[in-house]
């Protein structure tokens, strides 16, 4: 199984790849539609995105599960499938965004602050995923145990929170597409 020296350096690219994605993200907000050229239907690219999210969060339940049971192979391959899907809906999300404006949610009263609530704490936790996934799975590959221990008690309830809530902000605002 993948593992690195423990004494690598990796700091740098967490920061490095933390700040790189973030920024793409954020960058998204300013460059102007680019639009497909193609005849493919773009509007797939959600749904995908929480098929993505989805899977991401099975697979991180499954790999909670494999380390209680303390089947630390069959932990590791879950985190990697993990970040195999995550990495997919990151490609997934920056291609739509890039290609389509924004959807506006259009439900109102009590469903539109549920949506709203969820929506804002999911940007903001799923920002701050990324430098700690990344740091979480590094201390993992260099077998700091007890360090990656401590930061995977917060790395992990967050992850699940943001690949549930991806899927969530789909179901509410798919009918708007």
């Amino acid at each position: 199984m993948l593992q690195i020296n423990k004494d690598f350096n990796y700091v740098p690219w967490v920061v490095g790849l933390s700040i790189a994605i973030n920024a793409i993200v954020v960058a998204l907000l300013f460059v102007p539609e680019i639009g497909s050229g193609t005849s493919f239907d773009i509007t797939v690219l959600p749904l995908m995105n929480a098929i993505f999210n989805s899977f991401t969060f099975v697979f991180l339940s499954a790999a909670l599960f494999m380390i209680i049971k303390k089947n630390i192979t069959w932990h590791k391959r879950f985190i990697f499938a993990a970040f195999t899907t995550t990495a997919l809906f990151l490609i997934s999300y920056l291609t739509y965004h890039s290609m389509s404006t924004s959807t506006s949610y259009g439900g109102e009263g009590i469903m539109q602050t549920i949506y709203y609530f969820i929506l804002i704490t999911h940007i903001f936790l799923a920002a701050a995923i990324v430098p700690l996934a990344l740091l979480t799975l590094f201390r993992g590959l260099a077998m700091k145990v007890d360090k990656h221990r401590k930061i995977a008690r917060w790395t992990m309830p967050i992850w699940l929170y943001v690949s549930l809530t991806g899927v969530i902000v789909y179901l509410m605002i798919s009918p708007y597409y």
